[in-house]
């Protein structure tokens, strides 16, 4: 479903319309088999939608798989940056240019798994804590290395045990949320690491929900052990800087009628 044809119609509930964000580098092996299976996972389920991706510079055939897919996926968007930008970049691009009321956010290695986005969204809308705002993955059965495993695990409690986000799994790039609430967060490089904790800062909730995880099947991954553990040193300082300097204001409007 086009997103021009989703405007016209209006049978169409345009605050319920999705659109899935997917930052791309390097990935021709995958991004064929994602788009696809993203498609599928929601072509019944009466949700409107698109897919945007954003190439971020990719030095493989991606883009041009891209725009071949252009012509036979009608809910299809492609955005490239002209250098690297990295992941967060990327998401921000993607995010900025969505039309949906709602984001979702997936990794473009085919290691989400896209039948996991109705459920949710579903989540996200049902909102049985009032305000919530984001509702992220949790990859409890990892496909990656007993390495990479134990790795993310201590990073994941040094980050929960100072910033309190009440999150298992930020690393996870299945995320669901409202757009409006993603362009209140400051912008800044390695962002999507901290989404949660950002959802939070501005007084909003987060609820974690467990989400397959699968092998990835083709190319490598763009993080090393060291490259994560040295940003998100240097990155947990800064957000703690963040969320020291909030302040969330009770606000009330008065009416003249009440001085009469």
């Amino acid at each position: 479903m086009m997103i021009n044809e989703s405007k016209n119609n209006p049978e169409i509930n345009m605050n319920r319309f999705v659109s899935i964000v997917i930052p791309v580098h390097n990935e021709s092996e995958n991004i064929k088999k994602l788009i696809h299976g993203i498609k599928k996972s929601l072509d019944g389920t009466h949700l409107p939608f698109e897919i945007i991706v954003v190439n971020d510079a990719s030095q493989d055939n991606t883009l041009d798989i891209l725009r071949e897919m252009l012509v036979d996926v009608s809910s299809l968007r492609v955005l490239s940056h002209k250098q690297n930008c990295g992941q967060s970049t990327a998401i921000y691009t993607g995010v900025i240019a969505a039309n949906g009321n709602i984001i979702v956010t997936l990794d473009g290695d085919g290691q989400n798994d896209p039948f996991d986005i109705p459920r949710l969204v579903y989540l996200l809308e049902k909102n049985e804590c009032g305000n919530l705002q984001m509702v992220a993955g949790f990859r409890e059965k990892r496909k990656d290395t007993g390495w990479v495993r134990l790795s993310s695990k201590i990073a994941n409690r040094i980050r929960v045990f100072s910033l309190k986000d009440n999150t298992p799994d930020t690393g996870c790039g299945l995320k669901v949320f409202y757009r409006d609430t993603f362009l209140k967060f400051p912008y800044f490089d390695h962002m999507h690491r901290f989404l949660p904790a950002l959802v939070k800062r501005q007084g909003g909730e987060v609820i974690s929900h467990k989400v397959n995880h699968m092998d990835r099947e083709h190319g490598i991954s763009h993080y090393g052990t060291w490259d994560r553990l040295k940003v998100g040193v240097v990155d947990l300082f800064g957000v703690l800087w963040l969320l020291r300097r909030v302040k969330l204001a009770e606000t009330c409007e008065h009416n003249k009628h009440e001085y009469k």
